[in-house]
């Protein structure tokens, strides 16, 4: 029997220690490979592989198209490992005008458009390189860059591009990582130039400097940027932000004085077909009660048609309710979270990386200069050997001829290096003639004068910085302001200067009847009908409240657990039906009840008061609550209710009643006012073995002592002039109620 032999090399290590550093790997892994840009080139490796192949398959502008199957085949199985689908995404989006500010790619076939619909199928679509591309790999080929083997070893490809554009700003870039991301807005390369250049001159320029020549950013949809300086100047500053972009409108007048709103450009990344039905189903809400129609008349330009309620509608008013509600402004947040040049993400302001693109730049001219220099020299040493050849001509042509190895006997006749013999021997007979001999010479000198410039270059820093400059001012003149590309699209604006319109302006006011089961169904009847027996409710559920509003109303929902709740009238839903659960439109504990159901007036006071009998008066507009979860304003101990919510404002006098059938007349002055607490205690209701033990508040009403004390009964209202034998202090007991006082001690008022 043999023992097999033990397994080497096992390490005892803690799982959480194992995962932790494998999740590490993975999330280094995906910033750097996939989702976060570099600085320099501004691109992913996915983007600068496609520009790398589609370049080794010499796709430049000046050649023909070629299928995107066909550079999508060379990416995918020479660099970039991944699924074909997502490369082509990549490849369709740098082809892309409304997506891409300076697009990477040109194609030929249906790219998507606007409203959202996708690309062609690769095999039906063609592409090739655009100038911007071209100038991004400008000096590839000339030791500028470090290059890799491929993820197969077969190949080579670049770490990163020469970058002769500032890729990374005009185009931005936008990516999710593992615990970082990164979000770039587009900028104007013209701009971006003159910014550039600046921090050439003055090398200790600011970001808020800067900004006068980035002032903003440069989408390729245009719009208009409505923020103010300070905060662009801020984010510039941090490289955190955001910018408000709003659509560019305009009015066109009709006959008999009316008007149409035009939209020509609509904010970055917002497709127009959902725009337009987000608008046409808020028309359908009745959301939008200043607008009468949409219309989409886009052709390859963007052209939304706008038609009025009524000529007398504002313009600005109008675009303003649009602006609040729909994508018709955006905010394009900032995040400037990209690779530096030793592939470390940082979160860089503007300062920093166009520093960071200006000293790439500065190491590819560098790296450049010595490539040319050297190709320069090894030139001039076979010139210097073609010029001994025609000097010595006769002699020369006897070695070849005679000599077994003329290349040793060159080398040693003439002092020849073995580049210069090689040179020789492998030299045409039709370059022995007289005029070939001048143009050697003219070479020579040439390339001469030119190694000494290059010489003076790479020991001059100053001259570099100088030679940068001329570079960038001819990549500004290339895509600057005057040429089509190049011309800024997004414009600067403010938003208009209204007063602060209510959210309920917007809102078409009719009459509902607002309905409330007991088991917390609600709706809203067209008109201020009268529920009835003829109002259906669920099995075993019947009306708990009712309440005549509009449906620009703020309706106060006052609940059990001392909470209220706020529901604009609009929203409560609308029908034949049973209606909605409540607790759908608010975050109500399940053991909470609505015990009050009130329009909100504005300005007023309110009384509130728990079954213990305790409460106090409370400002109306402290209990509009602006979430869903509510505001707590009265607070309540173990086995207390919030029961009662009544105006204060209504009345001098305040009469409670409680379970023990004892009422209650005193001063409303005598209760405080306050914003939220348990409050003051309202009526007792006796301790210990007294008879009135174990009676809580039954009900409550505020009163002008003036008008009588009241009550409703079966046959009216009846009220009494004198109660004088019920008035007291509050806090205390109270007496029977006269007689004819319900017996279900309720007064019958709810306000």
């Amino acid at each position: 029997m043999t023992t097999s032999e033990p397994v080497q090399n096992v390490l005892d290590v803690p799982l959480s220690e194992a995962l932790g550093d494998r999740y590490l790997a993975y999330a280094l892994s995906t910033i750097v490979s996939r989702s976060l840009p570099d600085v320099r080139d501004g691109l992913k490796p996915v983007h600068r592989r496609l520009l790398y192949a589609m370049r080794q398959l010499k796709l430049d502008p000046a050649s023909g198209f070629k299928k995107c199957a066909r550079v999508v085949g060379d990416v995918i199985g020479k660099y970039h490992p991944h699924g074909d689908s997502a490369v082509y995404e990549a490849l369709v989006r740098l082809a892309q005008d409304f997506a891409v500010r300076y697009p990477l790619i040109e194609g030929q076939g249906n790219f998507g458009n606007i409203d959202g619909d996708n690309a062609a199928a690769m095999r039906y679509t063609e592409s090739r390189l655009t100038e911007v591309a071209q100038a991004l790999m400008e000096g590839l080929d000339e030791d500028t860059v470090d290059f890799r083997a491929t993820y197969d070893g077969e190949d080579e490809e670049p770490t990163v591009l020469p970058a002769a554009f500032p890729n990374l700003l005009a185009n931005g870039a936008a990516g999710i990582a593992v615990g970082m991301a990164t979000n770039i807005p587009p900028h104007n390369a013209a701009e971006l130039c003159a910014a550039l250049r600046h921090l050439i001159a003055h090398p200790e320029a600011t970001a808020g400097e800067l900004t006068r020549f980035v002032p903003g950013p440069d989408f390729p949809t245009g719009g208009l940027l409505v923020d103010d300086p300070a905060t662009i100047r801020e984010a510039y500053e941090t490289g955190r932000g955001g910018f408000r972009l709003r659509a560019r409108w305009e009015v066109e007048k009709l006959s008999h004085g009316l008007y149409q709103v035009v939209i020509t450009e609509i904010p970055y990344q917002v497709q127009k077909s959902k725009l337009v039905e987000r608008i046409a189903e808020l028309m359908s809400m009745r959301k939008l009660p200043l607008l009468a129609d949409i219309r989409d008349e886009s052709t390859e330009d963007v052209r939304l048609v706008l038609e009025p309620k009524t000529r007398s509608v504002d313009a600005e008013l109008l675009m303003e309710q649009l602006f609040k509600t729909t994508d018709l402004e955006t905010r394009f947040s900032l995040n400037m979270n990209v690779l530096d040049a030793a592939g470390v993400p940082a979160v860089m302001n503007l300062r920093e990386v166009l520093k960071q693109f200006l000293d790439h730049r500065h190491v590819v001219l560098e790296r450049r200069s010595r490539h040319r220099l050297a190709h320069i020299r090894h030139r001039l040493e076979v010139l210097d050997g073609f010029l001994i050849c025609f000097l010595n001509l006769d002699e020369v042509i006897r070695i070849i001829r005679e000599e077994d190895e003329p290349k040793v006997a060159l080398a040693e006749a003439f002092g020849l290096t073995e580049v210069q013999a090689e040179a020789i021997l492998n030299m045409r007979l039709r370059s022995l003639r007289r005029l070939e001999e001048m143009a050697i010479r003219k070479e020579h000198k040439a390339l001469s004068a030119e190694a000494k410039e290059l010489t003076a270059l790479l020991a001059d820093p100053a001259l570099r910085w100088r030679r940068l400059d001329e570079e960038v001012a001819e990549t500004g003149r290339k895509f600057g302001q005057d040429t089509p590309l190049g011309k800024r699209r997004t414009g600067f604006g403010a938003a208009a200067d209204l007063p602060d319109v209510p959210e309920d302006a917007f809102i078409e006011k009719e009459p509902i009847t607002v309905v409330l089961s007991q088991k917390g169904w609600i709706r809203a009847l067209k008109g201020h009908a009268e529920v009835n027996g003829e109002t259906k409710f669920k099995d075993g559920d019947a009306l708990a409240l009712t309440l005549a509003a509009q449906t620009t109303d703020k309706i106060l929902f006052f609940a059990s657990n001392g909470r209220f709740y706020t529901l604009l009238g609009d929203r409560i839903p609308r029908g034949r039906g049973f209606g909605e659960p409540l607790r759908l439109h608010l975050d109500m504990p399940n053991d909470a009840e609505i015990v009050c159901m009130r329009i909100y007036r504005g300005g007023g006071k309110l009384l509130v008061a728990s079954t213990a009998g305790y409460g106090f008066i409370v400002a109306e507009d402290s209990v509009v609550a602006q979430t869903r979860t509510g505001k707590q304003i009265l607070n309540l101990n173990d086995g207390e209710a919030a029961a009662f919510c009544r105006t204060a404002d209504s009345g001098d006098s305040v009469a409670s009643v409680g379970r023990n059938r004892r009422l209650l007349v005193f001063p409303l002055a005598e209760i405080p006012e306050m914003a939220r607490g348990r409050g003051v205690i309202l009526q007792r209701f006796g301790k210990g073995a007294d008879l009135f033990k174990g009676g809580d508040l039954a009900d409550l009403r505020v009163f002008s002592a003036a008008d009588g004390l009241q009550w409703k009964t079966e046959a009216g209202v009846r009220t009494i002039a004198e109660f004088e034998e019920w008035r007291g202090k509050r806090a205390q007991v109270g007496r029977l109620p006269p007689p004819g006082f319900p017996r279900n001690n309720r007064f019958g008022f709810e306000a």
